[in-house]
């Protein structure tokens, strides 16, 4: 059985989500058309909170395949959008194929080898692969993206599921408290950025990337996310209070940071949404902007200063 404070924080997120699907039920009811995407967005967050909740009691194995599938589903979404060759599909091919690779590492938990197979190893290799083969039009261009799209998509994410590789007894409500609270800070954050940009609007903060991103929306994320890291982060994972503190600031900046870059992107691209895969979010990219850059943070912050002696298998 789930710890306590996991069975808790669930319930407390079906409640808050419970509550606001009422509210857009009655907003759509009032004024129509003019809430749809409201409701669309409330009616879309029960089938993906649910999906993760499953994924979660499963165990490891069902949050590594789950994620896993996320990748797969970032990385199509991700290059459906970039420019490529009918020449790249091998290359494109293989990209795919990093996915179950790095699968494996976190699930044999070779950490060291995590850590560089696709920032060293995939980086060295894919070019070098479009090299023998000649191509060299727009040879950078989709060479950097493919990268980057990896990076994002694939090793970013896959940060999630190496949650659940830490040492379980370090942690009040082991991998389970560790994965929960990234992914409830970091949507909460998502949703508090939303709700006061709309009521407090205000001066824009990236006018050219994201026109209704505004300060007061960022503000009221940080402060949000902080305060309830604060008493949230020390019931699920082996944080303490001061520390649970720059859990919730950095979860909320660098939320903010995945949104706006994956903003300027799409700018660049011309393009609205990644997708219209999740009715009122738009694509997978677009949901999961935000994690791309809190996980491997957040991560991080927790080897350093709660696992400092963990090394994994493969070192």
């Amino acid at each position: 059985m789930p710890a306590a404070p996991v069975l808790a924080t669930l319930g407390a997120i079906y409640g808050a989500l419970a509550i606001g699907t009422a509210v857009a039920g009655v907003a759509r009811a009032r004024k129509g058309d003019a809430a749809k995407e409201l409701w669309q967005r409330c009616i879309s967050w029960w089938w993906m909170i649910t999906a993760a909740a499953a994924a979660l009691l499963i165990g490891p194995a069902g949050v590594l395949v789950f994620f896993s599938f996320v990748s797969y589903l970032a990385l199509q979404e991700f290059l459906s959008i970039i420019p490529s060759r009918k020449e790249d599909r091998l290359i494109i091919l293989l990209a795919y194929l990093i996915i179950p690779a790095n699968a494996v590492l976190i699930g044999m938990n070779l950490y060291g080898i995590f850590l560089i197979f696709i920032p060293v190893y995939a980086f060295v290799l894919f070019p070098f692969l479009l090299v023998m083969a000649g191509q060299v039009k727009r040879f950078l261009n989709f060479t950097g993206a493919l990268h980057w799209g990896m990076v994002l998509t694939v090793y970013n994410i896959g940060y999630v599921p190496y949650l659940m590789m830490l040492p379980d007894g370090a942690s009040p409500a082991g991998g389970i408290g560790l994965v929960l609270a990234l992914l409830a800070l970091t949507e909460l954050n998502d949703v508090a950025q939303f709700i006061s940009g709309k009521l407090v609007g205000g001066p824009k903060i990236v006018p050219n990337v994201s026109p209704k991103k505004t300060w007061a929306g960022f503000i009221g994320g940080v402060v949000t996310t902080t305060a309830v890291s604060t008493f949230l982060t020390p019931l699920l994972t082996p944080v303490d209070m001061p520390l649970s503190v720059l859990v919730g600031f950095v979860i909320a900046v660098a939320g903010f940071a995945g949104d706006v870059t994956m903003s300027a992107i799409k700018r660049d691209l011309g393009l609205k949404d990644t997708s219209a895969l999740i009715p009122g979010h738009g694509g997978i990219l677009d949901r999961i902007d935000s994690l791309t850059f809190t996980a491997p943070l957040y991560f991080h912050i927790l080897i350093f200063f709660c696992f400092s002696g963990y090394a994994g298998s493969g070192l």
